[in-house]
């Protein structure tokens, strides 16, 4: 794996953490905001798709 390709892996896992984050936070909130939450979702997974892709090559 390139250097290139690491530091695009770590970008992608960060941006998966990050996503994890924001998905907890917003459930926490006393009204969640479900519309919001599925979007992450969504973003969270095509993020995974990538890293899998990445990491399967």
């Amino acid at each position: 794996m390139t250097e290139k390709t690491q530091k695009h892996l770590d970008a992608l896992k960060q941006r998966h953490a990050e996503l994890d984050a924001k998905i907890a936070e917003e459930s926490a909130r006393p009204m969640p905001d479900d519309m919001k939450i599925q979007e992450y979702k969504k973003q969270k997974l095509v993020v995974k798709q990538e890293i899998e892709e990445i990491e399967n090559q």
